[in-house]
């Protein structure tokens, strides 16, 4: 579909913009610089596929011109030098981009609470959160402000948040998206993902995006084939029941929606079978040690020096220590402070290494189910969104939001919120499907089905 007039379309987005500020969704608003874009496309580009796409990026992601703070006082301010190479890639296929959505600082956090400029709100319920940490990019696809989004997904930052806006959210296969242009927070875990409204326009925005780039030397070279749909090959898709999410404490009206997917799938001639994940229960623990660790090793650039805020009153001591006790929030100084116990002398054998141990054991447990299994169903979430508020004092309740979803990011396989129904009180809930590494387009395929036919 063309759309010959994109200005209408940033006008429009622009008085939507200023209706639903409320939100807080975004942290900068770019749309005079999607215009000054616009202008200079050529006619190739406005024939490709993300033409007459609105888009938004989470501000860890890197954009010419325009700040990128990653939700934090000590990168307020701070403008991008160059473009991430998911941004090069959806402009060179014609999308535009209309600003840089507000984040759990530093990507650190599950309900998008933790940012220096505001808590976002769920569109659902304002008094609600949007999960997190890309709460602002789930917004700005399930208020209608954008078409599409971008966001990254440490240990579930997009499924989450999509699961608890009632949209669509792709973590796609460690490598399988340049992570080049991205603010690290845990290397080893970090992926670009995506919000949309739909299978296709998930799929869309991933087929322009995915792929081998030079500048990330953690990327696939394997080739990205454009997603397809076809229900014969769908139907004959195995499905994986893990018996480890039936869990203690998981809301019932999530359950229940789990079943009745389950049923659907039975009902609708798909093998169903359960299988095991026996070292699903220590995944928490696993990841936030491992990206703890990282987290304090990568954050250490941000020291008052080189870029950002600083604050120099004394010695160059001083300076490191005040810069990044008022530049910093609390959550991010917990993650530094506990990244770099578990790295020190004396303690990195007992908790890092037995964790990289755990971590090749978590991923086997994958590679032995998709032996017999194609795609595995799990909930996204194992509760319904909880209120703003409700958690923030009790970091280990937030950390448990991520129980679902944080096995799949310490195996580098993706996984795909997508909508499945609302709670009796107008909650979204989501439901996750887990595919085998580089399996997107299967992904793709089974959402598809059951968004036509449930």
């Amino acid at each position: 579909m063309q759309y010959p007039n994109m200005l209408d379309r940033i006008i429009k987005f622009q008085n939507k913009y200023e209706n639903k500020k409320q939100l807080n969704c975004f942290i900068s608003e770019t749309s005079n610089l999607a215009i000054e874009t616009l202008t200079q496309f050529s006619n190739v580009q406005k024939k490709n596929s993300l033409y007459g796409k609105i888009i938004a990026i989470k501000d860890n992601l890197n954009y010419l011109a325009t700040e990128t703070t990653c939700g934090s006082k000590i990168l307020n301010g701070y403008q991008s030098i160059y473009n991430a190479t998911v941004v090069d890639r959806l402009l060179q296929d014609g999308g535009l981009i209309v600003g840089k959505t507000n984040m759990d600082e530093f990507a650190m956090g599950s309900s998008s609470e933790y940012s220096y400029f505001g808590p976002t709100k769920n569109p659902i319920n304002e008094e609600y959160v949007p999960g997190g940490s890309s709460g602002g990019s789930a917004v700005a696809v399930a208020s209608g402000l954008v078409d599409m989004a971008l966001g990254s997904d440490t240990g579930g930052s997009v499924r989450q948040p999509a699961s608890f806006c009632g949209i669509f959210g792709l973590k796609p296969t460690y490598g399988r998206i340049s992570r080049y242009g991205l603010v690290a927070f845990a290397s080893s875990f970090d992926q670009v993902g995506i919000f949309a409204n739909s299978t296709k326009d998930t799929s869309l925005l991933y087929n322009s995006i995915a792929g081998y780039d030079q500048n990330d030397s953690t990327s696939s070279q394997k080739t990205v084939d454009k997603f397809i749909f076809n229900e014969d090959e769908i139907k004959k898709i195995k499905i994986g029941i893990p018996t480890e999410y039936i869990i203690e404490g998981i809301d019932k009206e999530v359950l229940e929606e789990y079943n009745s997917l389950i049923d659907f799938l039975k009902g609708n001639g798909f093998e169903i079978k359960e299988i095991e994940l026996p070292n699903t229960k220590s995944a928490i623990a696993t990841y936030y040690i491992l990206s703890t660790a990282e987290a304090s090793s990568n954050l250490a650039r941000f020291d008052g020096v080189r870029y950002g805020f600083t604050k120099r009153d004394f010695d160059l001591e001083s300076m490191y220590k005040d810069t990044r006790n008022n530049g910093f929030g609390n959550e991010v100084k917990r993650r530094i402070i506990l990244g770099t116990f578990v790295l020190s002398s004396g303690y990195y054998d007992a908790f890092y290494q037995k964790a990289q141990k755990m971590r090749t054991l978590i991923k086997n447990d994958f590679v032995n189910a998709f032996n017999e299994i194609d795609i595995l169903i799990t909930p996204t979430s194992p509760f319904l969104p909880f209120k703003i508020g409700e958690k923030i004092d009790d970091p280990l309740q937030m950390y448990l939001s991520d129980i679902f979803t944080v096995p799949m990011s310490l195996a580098g396989v993706p996984a795909f919120n997508i909508p499945s129904g609302f709670s009796k009180s107008g909650l979204p809930i989501g439901m996750q499907l887990v595919g085998n590494f580089f399996s997107e387009n299967s992904l793709f395929g089974l959402s598809e089905f059951i968004e036509k036919n449930r």
